[in-house]
């Protein structure tokens, strides 16, 4: 039986333009933005920045703070059977440079989506998060 634990995440939307930068998780096949833990005694600027780097090969420059969000639907179930529930720093950025590269291991597609059709298979922790960002930042 897996164990049940709160964790605290680290996110960045990358957007640029009217479109945002999404991710296909490999284990629910799931869309979302980039992200993950928080390491012990580890800065949350850098940990969203690793995530980001690890994730998509992209280096963040400047970012700002869109929002904390934690609470129920911040859940997650790895396939391993521990229970996250997650409170997720998420910041925003479009400074960024590098070649888009998928991290293989996580990550099953990286794909820009317009911010008017994002797609309707968000992964459940982030969809708050994300459909707030794109609701304030539509042209």
């Amino acid at each position: 039986m897996g164990k049940k634990f709160q964790l605290t995440g680290a996110s960045v939307i990358l957007y640029k333009d009217s479109q945002v930068l999404l991710q296909q998780r490999n284990d629910n096949k799931c869309w979302g933005y980039h992200g993950g833990r928080v390491e012990l005694g580890e800065i949350v600027e850098d940990a969203a920045r690793r995530e980001v780097l690890e994730e998509t090969g992209l280096t963040v420059h400047s970012m700002n703070l869109f929002g904390v969000y934690s609470g129920p639907d911040l859940y997650h179930k790895y396939p391993d059977g521990n229970e996250a529930y997650i409170i997720d720093v998420v910041f925003f950025s479009n400074d960024f440079s590098g070649e888009l590269k998928r991290q293989e291991t996580e990550v099953d597609a990286l794909q820009w989506f317009d911010m008017n059709s994002i797609p309707d298979n968000l992964s459940p922790p982030i969809r708050r998060a994300l459909l707030d960002f794109v609701s304030r930042h539509q042209c």
